[in-house]
């Protein structure tokens, strides 16, 4: 059966087209993505402007013609924390209805960080043991662990890359300004921490999706062309290394970089602090990428529902 996942991120609009059945991993047929960047057309009341409806409108009604075109039986369409939290979220949302039709199935952040820890356990499997997973988005920062498919605690925070570069990096932040922005983000991720840790350490600690990958990337990870199984990690010691040098460059120089996109270079310092936040908070030497995140989460309960779907 061919499936569309139309995810609508606070970062970029996404449409995956994959091939799937129970029992197998789904096969990525074809990939389309926008820039839509809503977490920063957000309005000082909290509302998604004008251009960012209009973006986001645009982007639904071409996403569900690719879909269609690419024969997908079905398209699952979802967003996250941008919409989520935009104070005219239902306003939002009834009008990408009446526009495209496509009706958008908000998720909650608890079910962000479910699926989402769904899809990593999937990927790395019963051997993975007790299992920890964090993932920085554009708005939020997601975070699950236990040891089943089901994650014993998950929980999101507003503590994505693209929200507070709005908030804190409008202009470069002083070393004294640098230096609150870390207390606060560990006082944040600490305060639901002892969730995660009541059942013991995790066994593997994994990361998943942009963010991650690129920071991966940035220190030395092997680059997405290597294909998907290859094992990649990030290291604290050589997250806090870069962290240094990462705070001093433009942004020129910061799009040069490897795994950066030239949209993303503003949010690359942010979204470093918050995972150096974590890796200290849980007190972790080091992450596992996992190239598989929420929208194979969203694809695989959908596939868990249906078990007589077949090739």
């Amino acid at each position: 059966m061919r499936l569309g996942v139309l995810d609508i991120g606070s970062n970029t609009g996404h449409l995956l087209v994959v091939d799937a059945h129970g029992g197998a991993a789904p096969l990525p047929a074809s990939f389309h993505k926008e820039p839509l960047r809503l977490a920063e057309h957000l309005d000082d009341q909290g509302a998604v402007g004008e251009a960012g409806v209009e973006a986001l409108v645009e982007f639904t009604a071409q996403a569900l013609r690719v879909a269609e075109e690419r024969g997908c039986a079905e398209t699952l369409a979802f967003a996250t924390s941008a919409v989520r939290d935009a104070v005219n979220s239902e306003t939002v949302l009834k009008t990408v209805l009446d526009r495209t039709g496509v009706r958008l199935q908000v998720l909650s952040g608890e079910d962000e960080a479910r699926l989402t820890f769904l899809a990593v356990r999937r990927w790395f499997g019963w051997s993975a043991g007790r299992l920890a997973v964090f993932d920085i988005g554009g708005g939020s920062l997601e975070i699950a662990g236990g040891a089943d498919e089901a994650p014993d605690t998950a929980w999101s925070l507003p503590l994505g890359a693209a929200r507070l570069a709005r908030t804190h990096f409008g202009s470069v932040p002083d070393a004294d300004a640098l230096r609150a922005l870390r207390r606060d983000l560990r006082a944040g991720i600490a305060q639901n921490a002892g969730s995660l840790l009541r059942g013991g350490r995790p066994d593997r600690a994994a990361a998943t999706s942009k963010t991650f990958r690129s920071l991966a990337r940035i220190c030395g990870a092997a680059p997405a062309g290597d294909g998907p199984l290859v094992r990649r990690v990030l290291s604290l010691e050589t997250l806090r290394e870069q962290i240094g040098e990462l705070t001093r460059m433009a942004p020129d120089d910061l799009a040069r970089l490897p795994g950066v996109s030239s949209s993303r270079t503003h949010q690359i310092v942010p979204g470093a602090l918050v995972a150096e936040a974590c890796m200290d908070v849980f007190d972790l030497a080091e992450l596992e990428i996992c190239p598989w995140a929420l929208r194979e989460g969203v694809i695989l309960e959908r596939l868990d529902l249906m078990p007589h779907i077949s090739v």
